[in-house]
């Protein structure tokens, strides 16, 4: 099973859409293994963020991850990243598919309601950032028999 990490971004979480976020990844089959609600560091975003450094948007991608709270959260299932990224949509929302959260929700691509790992390598990089490994809870669904082959 593939993890990904998705945090819910200030403005989607200003918008109230956290539960219409955590709704529609439950109902595409994947499970909720971490979650945690938390303002953001300046620090944490600048490692999170350490690729695009010299990149011209980078200040006001910090200023803005860090302007108010972020929902967290890490998600399993059988090839989680690309499911997720699905269901999010193109980064872009204008130019996102019919049904997908940004695309249903967003405008800008400065204010696209979400992050979603891009690559399980990422992921995994990723999710090591946001927790701890105490953090991840691993269970047992009794559903995952009726999702996954």
């Amino acid at each position: 099973m593939e993890q990904t990490l998705v945090f819910v971004k200030p403005d989607g979480v200003q918008r109230g859409l956290i539960g219409e976020i955590i709704a529609r990844l439950e109902k595409r089959g994947l499970k909720l293994v971490a979650a945690k609600f938390m303002q953001v560091s300046e620090e944490l975003a600048g490692q999170h963020y350490a690729i695009h450094k010299n990149e011209p948007f980078y200040d006001s991608l910090i200023e803005y991850i860090t302007a108010a709270p972020v929902m967290a959260m890490v998600w399993e299932g059988n090839r989680a990243v690309e499911a997720v990224r699905q269901t999010m949509g193109d980064t872009r929302p204008t130019d996102g598919k019919s049904g997908s959260i940004r695309q249903d929700f967003g405008l800008e691509i400065g204010r696209n309601l979400t992050h979603a790992s891009d690559k399980l390598e990422n992921a995994k990089k990723e999710i090591e950032l946001w927790f701890s490994s105490e953090e991840i809870i691993s269970w047992q669904r009794v559903l995952d028999e009726w999702i996954f082959e």
